[in-house]
């Protein structure tokens, strides 16, 4: 598969999980596809942890729900009916979660290259996340970001140092196929934007 098309297939997947836990050498190749990010300064702010015990995944499967419930309950009536169909996780049915974490004081005091903007390190685990996203498309294998959480229950769930924060628990399994539309589209919560209407010529124009 091109880079291009694991760009164009990849999907947010939740429900299209097969069950099956991933095997060890696949899950190994997309790490290592993760871990071969750009960093700045070459830092490698990110850590995996690889989470597939039965107890912790439905422990957090449980507090999602319970953050999917309170985000609906704030939505008004008509945002909150497009929003009842939408799955918004694949904890359990993914077999596998990855905790990506970020570590803001690896490489020491002077990062080349973050001197004047912070935000790169973290920008950089982003990266890794984009990396196994993609290698893992291009194995078949889906992978499903969730985003509805606590950060110091996750942080507290997985056992992390208080100076490491977590940036993304993914849903990580072979599915039954890739979504030709992605779920947001699909549902109605949010079309993609064109092309042309993000792009700009020598200035930002509204």
């Amino acid at each position: 598969m091109s880079v291009y098309e694991a760009i164009r297939t990849r999907r947010d997947v939740r429900a299209e999980f097969t069950g099956t836990p991933i095997d060890d050498a696949t899950l190994w190749r997309i790490l290592e596809a993760a871990h071969r990010a750009p960093s700045v300064g070459n830092s490698q702010p990110w850590d995996f942890v690889v989470v597939q015990e039965t107890a912790t995944l439905s422990a957090f499967a449980a507090h999602v729900a319970q953050k999917r419930l309170e985000f609906a309950r704030s939505l008004p009536p008509e945002r909150a009916t497009t929003f009842a169909p939408i799955k918004i996780e694949g904890i359990t049915e993914s077999g596998t979660g990855v905790v990506v974490t970020h570590d803001d004081a690896r490489g020491g005091p002077h990062i080349l290259g973050r001197a004047t903007v912070a935000e790169t390190g973290l920008y950089s685990t982003v990266l890794a996340i984009q990396n196994l996203w993609l290698a893992a498309t291009a194995e078949g294998i889906g992978v499903g970001w969730v985003s509805f959480y606590d950060p110091l229950h996750l942080a507290t769930l997985v056992g992390l140092p208080a100076d490491i924060r977590p940036v993304a628990w993914l849903c990580v399994g072979p599915v039954h196929e890739f979504q030709q539309v992605p779920d947001l589209e699909r549902f109605g919560w949010r079309a993609r934007r064109p092309l042309a209407d993000a792009v700009h010529q020598e200035t930002y124009r509204r």
